[in-house]
């Protein structure tokens, strides 16, 4: 009866958190002419944008919800209290709803639906032409980066090309097609962690799963905020899938196509070539995810040196993470520094801007975040019982 009221409660949260993502609806968006579904609109996008106060208490209190949940099910894992069927039923109801909420925390979304319909309604090639050079285009009363060039690899545009050409220039439509692949990205990367962890480390195969499926940074990214990064490591991750079973040549292949939906991904063939060298790292699984993860840590410095600090760049290592045998202060430093990115987004939802204290105060926050679950970890270690 406790599992079933933690299950059907957690869900709750998740509908709660759909519904919250409407209240950032951008103001010049209308989502339908439908009169009823626009007094429904205005309501919620009050609540986001003219009582930021509350708007603001809404999202400590999901996400709360969210960590507090994400710690529960990790420790009921390695209670072995929960199995396998109840976790893929948390994460496919997860990936359910949200396919269906707003981009709420990111304009991303839009600027990949103007880029596949410069090819499919202009006929034109978006490396050369961006949002601007369409003044007409009623998109740009909603979005934001229109200055930019088409950034992705090639790849990116194979995917989401034939998704505009379905939704027919209709943009709700085009809208929920792109949040679907977000999804189905979303449940390919768990099932790809869960297939490898079977594969190098089977005990852990449960808790690894639930490390990043129920992260809540991994699902508002991942499935709010819809960033093609979760497509980028779907790929990455099948390749590392083919590594593992040996099929090296192949593994190499599935990482370039990784990286030509976005670059980062391009330093995992380090540790593949690697692998073929005469070494300690070829047949230690371990060795390599560490590897693996230290390559990806580097070429996120590399980028942060270029551009400041998005929470969806985390998307780059957590996958690795959860292929990784279990380690505390490893798990602390995830759940401090994904709170920590998320609530970057506090900041602005109060101010509704990054101008005067909000930019210091949002660091502030993930430095803060991130330090104190390995310090409570640490005095526990030498003073009480274990945290996990």
């Amino acid at each position: 009866m406790k599992a079933f009221a933690v299950k059907y409660s957690f869900i709750f949260l998740i509908l709660a958190l759909f519904l919250f993502s409407f209240t950032q609806i951008d103001l010049g968006l209308t989502l339908t002419k439908a009169s009823i579904f626009q007094t429904i609109q205005t309501s919620f996008q009050t609540i986001g944008y003219f009582n930021r106060p509350l708007s603001l208490a809404f999202y400590l209190l999901i996400i709360s919800g969210m960590f507090t949940y994400y710690l529960y099910f990790l420790r009921q894992v390695i209670r072995k209290k929960i199995n396998a069927r109840h976790i893929w039923t948390l994460i496919i109801s997860t990936a359910v709803i949200l396919a269906f909420s707003y981009n709420a925390f990111s304009y991303d979304l839009f600027n990949y639906i103007f880029d596949a319909k410069i090819i499919t309604h202009y006929h034109l090639n978006p490396y050369a032409h961006r949002a601007l050079d369409f003044p007409g285009d009623p998109m740009l009363s909603f979005m934001q980066w229109t200055h930019r060039l088409y950034p992705y690899g090639p790849v990116w545009l194979g995917l989401t090309v034939p998704l505009s050409y379905i939704g027919l220039n209709f943009f709700l439509v085009t809208f929920f097609l792109f949040k679907f692949l977000s999804a189905a990205f979303y449940l390919g990367c768990c099932y790809l962690i869960y297939k490898i962890n079977k594969k190098i480390l089977p005990e852990y195969q449960n808790f690894n799963l639930v490390l990043f499926a129920l992260n809540p940074l991994v699902i508002i990214e991942s499935l709010v905020s819809s960033h093609n990064d979760i497509a980028m490591m779907f790929f990455a991750l099948l390749g590392l899938y083919l590594y593992f079973l040996r099929k090296k040549i192949l593994a190499i292949i599935l990482i370039i196509v990784s990286s030509q939906i976005k670059i980062p991904t391009i330093a995992l063939l380090a540790p593949i070539i690697i692998s073929f060298l005469p070494n300690k790292i070829k047949n230690d699984n371990n060795k390599f995810v560490y590897l693996s993860i230290f390559v990806m840590l580097g070429t996120l410095g590399y980028v942060l040196t270029k551009l400041e600090v998005q929470p969806w760049y985390f998307l780059w290592i957590m996958p690795l993470i959860a292929l990784l045998k279990p380690n505390r202060y490893i798990i602390a430093l995830t759940f401090g520094f994904s709170l920590g990115l998320l609530l970057r987004y506090s900041v602005f939802l109060y101010f509704g801007n990054w101008d005067g204290i909000a930019l210091p105060l949002r660091n502030a926050f993930t430095v803060f975040a991130t330090i104190i679950p390995v310090i409570l970890v640490f005095i526990q270690d030498k003073f009480g019982r274990k945290l996990l």
